[in-house]
């Protein structure tokens, strides 16, 4: 099955880089593709959302928009080499697009690789404008970084907290998701004790969203991949965390606050700060100190032995 998978992705990519006009940041239209092998978690709608899901390319990746239905594409091993992990990916986009290149099918074709089932999680996402013009406007518009406040004594002090989002939506989707590998795990090979969970920037915040506030999922280890850093308060129980971001990032900062927050709870926590890489970065760009999270990662599931069946498995 995931040579299948794999082999969709990799034509879709070929078929599209022949009439791409540059990996710029420029919003294009692309058609949507086919997605065989996706599987429909059956958590129902988007209210208020009267578009169809629509996919464009930026920067040279597919992304998608207005998805109103989550599904969960599995990437399994080849037979022979899968050790039993699995890792539920969640692509970024600010809930309102998915990064599903980038963040989303490339690292579960790398999870793959080193015999762990990775499952790329479509989650539903907040309604954007129909037309790819009126899109591509807003995605423009002038933003403007709330300025630091200054307190009694003239030093200045950190920006407010943004209003927190209604993520239940995609809390219901990412459960759904874990639901699912749990009930098809001897199908699809996975020890229901080894299920983690990695995302990207607003697939980061899902990941940790997860974490502190769902009543079923267990997950085994988590990986925010450049999310948010400010701090959380902490279940006793909280998984491992692996944790990345780089300095030149807009949402690092000079914060560490979910750092210190899982390192006071007691729990295990990973932290790589890089020199540079910025947002977005994915498995890596170019010239860039990040481009070995991915290597860090696997070392760090490996030595926590992650990639290890338990005794009596």
């Amino acid at each position: 099955m995931s040579y299948l998978i794999k082999s969709g992705a990799l034509a879709f990519f070929l078929a599209f880089s022949v009439q791409a006009l540059g990996q710029d940041g420029t919003i294009y239209p692309l058609e949507n593709p086919a997605e065989p092998n996706a599987i429909l978690l059956g958590t129902g709608g988007v209210d208020n959302q009267p578009a169809p899901e629509t996919w464009f390319r930026q920067w040279g990746d597919p992304m998608a928009r207005n998805i109103s239905t989550a599904t969960l594409t599995p990437f399994l091993p080849e037979p022979g080499k899968a050790n039993g992990a699995a890792v539920i990916v969640a692509p970024g986009g600010g809930f309102s697009w998915l990064s599903m290149g980038n963040e989303g099918w490339e690292v579960a074709e790398a999870l793959a690789k080193q015999g762990i089932a990775a499952f790329v999680l479509k989650y539903r996402l907040n309604p954007t404008p129909p037309s790819l013009e009126d899109f591509t406007a807003w995605m423009n518009r002038p933003r403007t970084a709330p300025a630091p406040s200054a307190n009694a004594s003239g030093a200045a002090t950190p920006a407010p907290r943004p209003p927190q989002r209604d993520l239940s939506n995609q809390l219901e989707d990412a459960e759904a998701a874990y639901a699912m590998i749990v009930n098809r795990a001897k199908e699809w090979g996975v020890d229901t004790s080894r299920i983690g969970m990695i995302g990207f920037s607003a697939g980061a915040g899902l990941t940790m969203h997860s974490t502190l506030n769902s009543k079923t999922m267990k997950l085994a280890f988590i990986g925010p991949i450049y999310g948010g850093m400010g701090p959380v308060e902490v279940p006793a129980d909280a998984p491992p965390m692996f944790n990345v971001i780089a300095t030149d990032d807009f949402l690092f900062q000079g914060q560490f606050g979910v750092i210190e927050s899982w390192h006071k709870a007691g729990r295990p926590v990973e932290f790589h700060l890089y020199q540079n890489g910025g947002h977005g970065f994915g498995l890596g760009n170019p010239n860039r100190t990040s481009n070995r999270w991915f290597d860090a990662f696997i070392h760090w599931l490996d030595v926590n032995k992650f990639l290890t069946a338990k005794q009596g498995n």
